[in-house]
Order: C-alpha cells, then sequence, then structure tokens
C-alpha cells in the first residue's frame, strides 16, 4: 500500500522512481517498492505508482532493484576550495556541484580552513547560493581556523541569526599547528556565540571544530565543558580519526555524550601511516560501546592534505575527494553492516546534529534527495526533486556561453 503525503497544486514537477530496492534508512518491509517525488518532495511510496496527470515536467527512473539510498549529507566540504599551506600554486579549487551529485551527496555545508584572509565567509556564501541554484543543498559554518575568527557581520552571533544559510560556526582549528592557538576563554566564547546564535535563530547553532594531530588532541574542547556552561554537543570535533589516540579520546568524548566526526578522507596510506579509515574507527568507537546516534562522517572535500616533516615543513600537498564519503559507507556494508547503521554516519546523524529534520530520510512529505547505487558508484541521483545524474552521466546545464575567439 502506497504512502501518500497529500495533494499537490497543478503544473509541478514529477519524478517517478520504479523498482526501488528502498532504504531510508530502514529497508522498505516489502523489498522492492515506487518513490513518487512531486515539487521536489516525496508524494508517495508504494507499489505501481505513476505519474500524476497534473504534474508538469516530468521523468520516469528504473532502478531495477538496486538499492536506493536517501541523498548524502557532507557537513565538512571546503565548497569554495582551500589550502594554500605551500603557498597560492596550492589553493584547492571551488567544489562542481556535477562531482558532488556523482558522489550521491544532496547536503552540504561549506566551510573555509586555514586560509581566511584570501578567501572569506563573503565568498563561501556565494558559493553556497550557486549549489542551490544547481539543487545542491548548500549550507555554511561563518569562521575559519583564526580566532577571533572571520565573518560577515560583526560577530558569528549576528551572522547566524541574519544570514539564512549559516548554521554555525567552524572550522576553527585546535591542536594544530596552522591555527591561532585559542586560548580556553575564546573557544568557550565562540561556543556561546554558536550556541545563542542558534537559539535565537533556530538553527542548528554549533561550533566545529578542526581537531589537528598535535598533542593537545581534544584536551582544548574538555577544558571548556568543565570550566564553562557550554553543553558538549554544542561541539562538533572533526577530523577525529587522524590518528588511534585521538580514536581513543573521541571514543570518551562521546561516552560523555559528545558528536564525534570521522573523516572519510582520512586513510593509512605512505606518508600517513598512523591514521585510521573512518569506517574502521566507526567499529572501534562501536565496540567500545559508543552509540552510532553519536558518530559522522565527513569528507573535508576540497580540502587541502598537506604532508609535514617530524620539524613542522611542508613535504607535499594531497586534496580531499566528496566521493569518499559513499565509499566510506559501502566499506561498511561490504563488512556486513546492515544498511541503515552504515548509511547513519552520512545520513540521520549529521541530520541531527544539524537539526535538519527530515534531511537525510526518505519519507512522504520529506525532501526529494535520493541515489540510485550501481556497484560502487552512483546510477541515477535526485536532489531536491531534480535529476541530476542519469544511467551514471551528470545532467546540468552551463552558466556561460561559448564567446568563441
Amino acid at each position: 500500500m502506497a504512502e501518500p503525503c497529500g495533494a499537490h497544486g497543478s503544473g509541478l514537477s514529477a519524478v517517478l522512481i520504479k523498482n526501488a530496492r528502498l532504504f531510508r534508512p530502514a529497508p522498505w518491509p516489502s523489498g522492492i517498492t515506487d518513490v513518487l517525488l512531486v515539487g521536489g518532495r516525496v508524494a508517495a511510496i508504494g507499489p505501481d505508482l505513476a505519474i500524476p496527470s497534473f504534474a508538469g515536467a516530468s521523468a520516469e527512473l528504473d532502478a531495477e532493484g538496486r538499492p536506493v539510498i536517501p541523498g548524502l549529507i557532507d557537513q565538512h566540504v571546503h565548497i569554495a576550495g582551500g589550502g594554500g599551506e605551500g603557498g597560492p600554486r596550492y589553493r584547492t579549487p571551488e567544489v562542481d556541484a556535477a562531482d558532488l551529485a556523482a558522489a550521491g551527496i544532496a547536503t552540504v555545508v561549506g566551510v573555509l580552513g586555514t586560509d581566511g584572509v584570501t578567501r572569506s565567509v563573503q565568498g563561501l556564501l556565494a558559493k553556497a547560493r550557486s549549489l542551490r541554484a544547481e539543487h545542491v543543498r548548500a549550507f555554511l559554518y561563518t569562521g575559519a581556523y583564526q580566532v577571533p575568527t572571520r565573518t560577515i557581520t560583526d560577530t558569528p552571533r549576528s551572522d547566524l541569526i541574519l544570514i539564512d544559510l549559516v548554521v554555525g560556526v567552524g572550522e576553527v582549528a585546535v591542536s594544530d599547528q596552522r591555527g591561532s592557538h585559542p586560548t580556553r576563554r575564546q573557544l568557550a566564547e565562540l561556543a556561546g556565540e554558536a550556541r545563542v546564535g542558534g537559539l535565537l535563530s533556530g538553527k542548528a547553532g554549533v561550533l566545529h571544530v578542526h581537531v589537528g594531530d598535535g598533542p593537545g588532541g581534544l584536551t582544548p574542547l574538555e577544558r571548556v565543558v568543565q570550566s564553562a556552561d557550554v553543553p558538549r554537543d554544542t561541539l562538533v570535533p572533526t577530523h577525529l580519526n587522524r590518528t588511534q589516540r585521538l580514536v581513543d579520546q573521541a571514543i570518551g568524548w562521546a561516552r560523555a555524550g559528545g558528536w564525534v566526526d570521522f573523516t572519510s578522507g582520512i586513510r593509512p596510506d605512505p606518508h600517513d601511516p598512523g591514521a585510521v579509515s573512518a569506517h574502521d574507527a566507526l567499529e572501534r568507537a562501536r565496540e567500545a560501546g559508543v552509540p552510532l546516534s553519536r558518530i559522522s562522517f565527513s569528507s573535508d572535500g576540497q580540502g587541502s592534505a598537506p604532508v609535514f616533516d617530524a620539524a613542522g615543513h611542508l613535504q607535499g600537498v594531497g586534496i580531499g575527494r566528496p566521493g569518499s564519503l559513499l565509499a566510506e559507507v559501502l566499506a561498511l556494508v561490504d563488512r556486513g553492516w546492515p544498511w541503515p547503521d552504515a548509511l547513519a554516519p552520512a545520513t540521520t546523524v549529521p541530520s541531527a546534529i544539524l537539526k535538519l529534520g527530515a534531511v537525510g530520510s526518505i519519507q512522504p512529505g520529506g525532501p526529494g534527495d535520493l541515489a540510485v547505487l550501481e556497484g560502487r558508484g552512483v546510477w541515477h541521483m535526485v536532489s531536491r526533486g531534480r535529476v541530476l545524474v542519469r544511467e551514471g552521466r551528470p545532467l546540468r546545464s552551463k552558466p556561460f556561453l561559448g564567446t568563441g575567439g
């Protein structure tokens, strides 16, 4: 039996996905089903659905029994580019909406990172609006590594209250040679700005914290929650799988009620043999008794991954890829994890952190974001009710006309 979401006005666009092996994130009880999107939202789920006669532009996609999952949420992407630690040559490029769609990502939160001088929160906001014009649900954190941090208005609190797409403050750096080494009081003040700004604007109001591989680890954040009236879940530390020591600290942080975010782009390699993959970190945290509802993944897409020697000298720079997020979800599935548990770190948990409601799930009345998978990649992708990938090929219009010459 179909689950409807109610009536719709005439002329709305519609997308029908047939023969879906649906995970929302829980599996659909009858196995194969159809999903109908109207006006950018899920109108019905059930067998033998059809595009309604009142729909305007429409598309029908056949999943042919492939897995269909919610569009992923990536809460840490350098959407306007990042990096620069090796000089201007190493500035990483902006993210492309087509690359996000090909990675199954429907929702992103943009961050600045190391460079809060030649890049700005204003530029980040403009890029978020650009992505929204291409049917990606984009938000941003106000700020950069530095403290006092970068803002558009006079304070982070004002940015949260006055600027619609700002959902928190960050990424502020701790335990990293590239940060400004904020004091406990400075971090507490930023957390207060984020929390009160969130309360007054009805947004998440989190302080998103870049944690480096310095010896302090999560200690600066522990000092804040122990000495100030800052709820632990106001702070969202990320990159917590850099080392096994940091994973162990993350386990303690999560056991005490905090969020932990593992970076899908971090994995062991010859330059970083001590790193822990996000799926390994998640498994270790689960074995230690951490609820899965406290653990998220994010990609650090378009972020630079500098390699320093023991003296702190730059040896080379890599770049984060949004596609690593889906790869880590599938790594859990390969290890026998149920789809709902494997999907949670990239769907329902970041949705809870960011207070996005039904985003990250597929349900009647909810947002029309879903990906049809084929092997390790995306076969069809629908974001905000618009088909962005069809049979593995991105569909997009280019904003500029050729000028010849």
